[in-house]
């Protein structure tokens, strides 16, 4: 049997990548702040035309947007561990999926235990 598991990929700090993550937090946060804007201007497009329930459409745009919102506020703490970390300390920059084998009498806590990627300026240091 197979089961898809989620492990965090950690970037090891140095000047080079502190400055590359900086870029790419600063620019999925403009990214965010952009779709933020763009979904309230749909919200009120749509609440022009009558058809639709009013209180309805306001929840389904307001929850986008506050998902976005916890997504920026994500960045801004990632942003601010990166300006207080020093290099050679590891920085949890994503998470992906894996698949795990599990098969009869197979240890369940070994198989599930705590892994992680560790990458530093891009390259894949240790895979734990």
């Amino acid at each position: 049997m197979q089961i898809i598991k989620r492990i965090p990929v950690k970037q090891i700090l140095t000047e080079t990548s502190r400055q590359a993550l900086k870029d790419r937090f600063n620019k999925k946060y403009e990214q965010l702040e952009n779709e933020c804007q763009q979904l309230m201007f749909e919200q009120k497009k749509v609440e022009r035309n009558k058809e639709y329930n009013l209180t309805e459409i306001r929840q389904k745009f307001n929850k986008e947007i506050h998902l976005r919102k916890e997504r920026m506020k994500r960045l801004q703490y990632q942003t601010s561990q990166l300006e207080t970390l020093q290099d050679g300390q590891e920085l949890k920059v994503d998470e992906v999926e894996t698949v795990v084998n599990i098969e009869e009498g197979d240890h369940y806590d070994e198989l599930l235990k705590d892994r992680q990627i560790v990458i530093k300026d891009g390259i894949v240091i240790r895979a734990r």
